[in-house]
C-alpha cells in the first residue's frame, strides 16, 4: 500500500482505539472507516469497509473470548444465539438493497435517545448481580431479539452492541457485564456474515486487513480489560456516551 510509514501508523493506532472502543460498548467502526478512506482514498468503499470488517471481527471476536472466560454466561445458550444470529444477519444483508436508509435512520436515532433516556433515569437498571433469570418465555425472548437484532444489523448496524446490551439485560434481569460479554460472542456471529460477503466478492485488502486485525485485537484485549475493571458502572456510562456520539453522526448523515 502506498501511503508511507506515517500512514501505517495513524492506521494502526487508529485500528487499536477502535477495537478498545468495541470491546466497551461498540461502535469502532466510526473510527477505523473514515480513517482507511481518508489515509488510503485509493480504496473503493468496499474495499474499505471490508478490510475494517477484517479488523472487527478479529478484536470482537477476542473480546468475547476473554469476557466469556471471567464471566461465565451459559454456553449453551450462546451457542444457539450465535447460530441464530448468523442465520439473521445473513438474511438482513440480502434484504439491505430493499431497505431505504434515510428512512431507517430517523428510527434509529429516536430509538437510540429513548434508549438513553431509559438508562439515564433508572439508575438501577443493568446493576443486578451476575447471570440472572434463565428458562421459559425468557429463554425465547432472547432468541426474539437476538434474530430481530441480528437482521437489523445485516441490513443497517449502528448500534447493535447496544442493543443487545438493553435486550439481554431487560430480558434476562442481569447486569451490564453480563450482557456486554453475551452481546460480545452474538456480534461477532453478526459480523462473520458480512464478512464472508466480502472475501467471497474479493473485497477484503488482506495485506492492510491483517495489520490492523493485529492492532484491533491489542485494543480489544485492553477494552476488554477495562469492562472488567470498571463492571456496570462503566458500561453504564459507555452506553449513554455511544447513544449521544451516534446519535449526533446518524443525524449529520440524514441531515448534513
Amino acid at each position: 500500500m502506498g501511503f508511507g510509514l506515517s500512514g501505517w501508523a495513524i492506521l494502526t493506532i487508529g485500528a487499536a482505539v477502535a477495537g478498545w472502543i468495541d470491546a466497551v460498548i461498540g461502535g469502532g467502526g466510526l473510527v477505523l472507516i473514515p480513517l482507511i478512506m481518508a489515509v488510503a482514498p485509493q480504496l473503493a468503499p468496499a474495499a474499505a469497509l471490508a478490510t475494517n470488517k477484517v479488523a472487527a471481527v478479529s478484536g470482537t471476536a477476542s473480546a468475547a473470548i476473554t469476557l466469556v472466560k471471567k464471566v461465565r454466561p451459559p454456553k449453551g445458550e450462546l451457542i444457539r444465539m450465535g447460530l441464530i444470529a448468523l442465520l439473521c444477519s445473513g438474511l438482513g444483508a440480502t434484504a439491505a438493497a430493499l431497505m431505504d436508509k434515510d428512512v431507517m435512520r430517523p428510527v434509529i436515532i429516536v430509538l437510540m435517545v429513548a434508549v438513553g433516556l431509559f438508562v439515564a433515569f433508572r439508575p438501577d437498571f443493568g446493576s443486578g448481580e451476575g447471570n440472572g433469570i434463565r428458562g421459559g418465555w425468557r429463554t425465547w425472548a432472547g432468541l426474539a431479539a437476538v434474530a430481530a437484532i441480528a437482521f437489523y444489523d445485516g441490513i443497517f448496524g449502528p448500534g447493535t452492541g447496544m442493543f443487545l446490551i438493553m435486550a439481554f439485560t431487560a430480558i434476562f434481569s442481569q447486569n451490564f457485564l453480563t450482557s456486554a460479554a453475551m452481546s460480545k460472542v452474538v456480534n461477532t456471529c453478526t459480523n462473520v456474515g458480512a464478512l464472508v460477503v466480502f472475501i467471497v466478492g474479493g473485497h477484503v485488502v488482506w495485506g492492510l486487513a491483517l495489520v490492523l486485525a493485529a492492532a484491533n485485537i491489542i485494543g480489544a484485549q485492553l477494552g476488554a480489560r477495562t469492562v472488567l475493571g470498571g463492571g456496570a458502572k462503566l458500561i453504564r456510562y459507555a452506553l449513554l456516551t455511544l447513544v449521544v456520539v451516534m446519535s449526533v453522526y446518524l443525524a449529520w448523515q440524514q441531515w448534513g
